[in-house]
């Protein structure tokens, strides 16, 4: 089959992936783009998992300010070496996670980052809401297993829907430079700040 320079333009817009990654998952798929974008989240999940074990000591800390001064963000992301962290790449999407951090508001990086009474919190307002509900408690597990994905997309960043393309999440997008740089990049910590607000 052959594929366009618009069937390209458009999975880049879909997955955030690389020129030549989106022509082969496309070619790879016969254009089937369902295919494609299976194709694209295996090579950067099996690229992710491959460099999750290189130490990441090198990178950048980017800032956003937002609304003539309302709102500050600082985001530290790290990749192995100071090649990577300087290329336009990696700077732009350190800069876009600062961006999306003043947007989205997440709470913590990821989900092993919240505390076990944070959780446990979260766990009993859904007991409660199910036995308001009166659904059978054979069940329980199942929902409440649905409302905590629902919690982790809300307050962990890596869950979250990226501000920029909402057809991937924070997790896809960093997989994808993964994938791009061949070294691992992580997002080690952020600080938001927000004008009058209270110190947590």
């Amino acid at each position: 089959m052959n594929i366009t320079s618009e069937m390209v333009k458009e999975l880049r817009g879909k997955t955030g992936a690389g020129r030549m990654d989106c022509k082969e998952a496309l070619t790879a798929s016969d254009g089937d783009f369902e295919k494609a974008i299976d194709f694209l989240r295996k090579k950067g999940m099996s690229a992710a998992t491959k460099r999750s074990s290189k130490a990441a000591k090198d990178g950048t800390v980017a800032s956003y300010i937002h609304m003539g001064g309302k709102i500050g963000v600082l985001v530290e992301v790290n990749c192995e070496t100071d090649f990577v962290a300087k290329t336009e790449d990696f700077q732009a999407m350190a800069k876009d996670l600062a961006m999306h951090v003043a947007a989205s508001n997440p709470l913590y990086v990821k989900a092993e980052e919240i505390p076990e009474s944070a959780l446990a919190r979260e766990k009993e307002i859904y007991k409660s809401q199910l036995l308001e509900e009166k659904k059978p408690e054979k069940i329980w597990d199942k929902i409440i297993e649905g409302k905590l994905k629902k919690y982790f997309e809300e307050v962990c960043l890596m869950d979250q829907k990226f501000i920029k393309n909402t057809e991937i999440t924070v997790a896809t997008l960093i997989n994808n430079m993964i994938a791009k740089t061949g070294e691992n990049i992580i997002v080690r910590r952020f600080a938001r700040f927000q004008l009058g607000e209270e110190q947590k």
